[in-house]
């Protein structure tokens, strides 16, 4: 069988936006990686936001953001960069189907399996045309390649598409620390010096405080995805801090018409620190975290279980009729559904799964995961068709809210069985870029711990007996409530 031909985005702005020659282009990186380096080591950014102007222009106030990443060569693995269409109109948020990236310093592999992710959402399409000649996205590439080791990419031109539908692809593409979210803007454009300070000053104070409300067509060309940004930003509880703020009359233009840049990194508040935003590690002996988890979990549940399942089928219901999620706003509910919170929402049909999706990690409020998964699981799950409206006759509804993950140390994988408990662990595993999680209820079909891992690595695209040295695992447990709960099952649906 003949192998499929690899395809290359070639770089398109090289010796125009930037130097084309490998040589004098690492020069110029490191150069204003070097200007822009921090006395004090900075805690490393979960996102940032930077300008995509020539290197002449808007570089030195890009090299302040990507400098902060110098100390993370070895832990940032994943680019999630998004800017804006310049040439080709975009509905949507369109994806390379390119596997390679390509600059004078070499190729930059696309991330299959985050590209994938990406795609189960309705918003997100592969759509390279826009990809071709724009030049948002690529000019960041060689600070990466200079600034990190080994990365791969997920390359998304953002066009006409709400906050909140960048921001569910952000939050699912969010990760762990390996993960690095930046997003591409340049500011007010062609104003005189001083009427472009007034108005980039009033961007920059819009994006500390986490509004994308106040940002208008004309103070940003990345504003939608910026908004995505903020708007996922603002749910974790997160800081952004200004690292620089000038225009193309500070650097290398003349002052009568100017365009504006700006840098910002994006971090955990100080008193927002240690709740969970990736899989974290726990000491051996954390029954009594698992057995408060358990036990807080239930009592929620039971509280507040009939409004999560009627969320659910509610922003299903919403689903058929518009094509997109129900918006829930946290205060409308209870204070405890208003804290973050990970959930998967499971359906099934006659026995059968209909469709399955969830949040490995808390990273929203619970209620408004629920509204987005049960959606996702309806509509976005590439396994299945689409739901129809038929379909809800009958359709079993569950939703399972999961603990943080806990990392699992092991010397081998007979290790890593015999410390699997059957019935009780989810489970989430990654190697070689592959990852896949397991519910604690796929036990039921599952009862073998060797069969068990063996079918989540295929479903993570690997071999059942594939091991390396590189393989990672985390669990977790998880409470559960469904429509079997209810007196009459149907009633979510009326």
């Amino acid at each position: 069988m003949a192998s499929t031909p690899t395809t290359i985005r070639p770089a398109a702005v090289a010796g125009s936006f930037y130097p084309g020659k490998a040589a004098e282009l690492e020069g110029s990186v490191r150069g204003m990686l070097e200007d822009a380096k921090v006395a004090d080591t900075p805690t490393i950014p979960k996102a940032m936001i930077v300008p995509h102007a020539g290197y002449v222009y808007s570089g030195p106030v890009a090299a302040t953001a990507f400098a902060r990443i110098l100390p993370a060569a070895d832990t940032i693995s994943r680019i999630i960069l998004l800017g804006p269409c310049h040439r080709v109109a975009v509905g949507g948020l369109a994806v390379s189907g390119a596997d390679y990236f390509s600059t004078p310093l070499g190729r930059v592999p696309v991330d299959p399996v985050l590209r994938e992710q990406a795609l189960a959402l309705s918003q997100v399409r592969v759509f390279d045309e826009p990809h071709a000649q724009e030049h948002s996205l690529e000019v960041h590439l060689p600070f990466l390649q200079v600034a990190l080791k080994e990365f791969t990419l997920v390359p998304l031109v953002v066009g006409q598409a709400t906050n909140e539908e960048v921001a569910q692809v952000i939050d699912a593409l969010w990760g762990g620390p390996e993960t690095l979210i930046v997003v591409s803007s340049d500011l007010s454009h062609y104003l005189d010096y001083d009427q472009a300070k007034r108005l980039d000053s009033a961007t920059c104070e819009a994006i500390e405080d986490l509004d994308p409300g106040r940002i208008d067509h004309d103070q940003a060309c990345g504003r939608i995805p910026v908004g995505g940004l903020l708007t996922s930003a603002k749910r974790r509880g997160m800081e952004a801090v200004t690292l620089d703020l000038r225009n193309s009359g500070d650097t290398a233009g003349p002052r009568s018409q100017v365009v504006g840049y700006g840098a910002w990194v994006f971090t955990e508040k100080a008193s927002s620190r240690g709740r969970a935003s990736a899989p974290v590690r726990r000491e051996e002996g954390s029954a009594k975290d698992e057995d408060g988890f358990g036990a807080e979990t239930r009592a929620l549940l039971d509280r507040h279980g009939v409004t999560l399942l009627h969320v659910a089928a509610a922003s299903i219901e919403h689903g058929l009729n518009s094509g997109q999620a129900l918006a829930v706003n946290p205060a409308d509910h209870a204070d405890d559904l208003g804290e973050d919170g990970a959930c998967f929402v499971t359906l099934k049909r006659k026995g059968q799964l209909r469709g399955c999706i969830g949040s490995a990690q808390a990273h929203r409020p619970l209620v408004v995961d629920v509204a987005g998964n049960g959606f996702a699981a309806a509509f976005n799950d590439t396994r299945f068709a689409k739901l129809t409206a038929g379909e809800t006759e009958g359709l079993r509804l569950s939703i399972s809210v999961l603990s943080a993950a806990a990392e699992i140390s092991f010397r081998d994988e007979a290790d890593l069985l015999d410390q699997l408990r059957p019935g009780a662990d989810g489970l989430i595993i990654e190697d070689r870029q592959c990852r896949s999680l397991f519910l604690p209820a796929v036990w039921d079909s599952l009862p073998d711990a060797r069969q068990f891992l063996g079918h989540l690595k295929a479903k993570a695209g690997l071999a059942a007996d594939h091991w390396s040295t590189g393989f990672r695992a985390w669990r977790f447990i998880a409470e559960e409530i469904s429509t079997d709960y209810l007196d009459d099952p149907q009633s979510v649906w009326r």
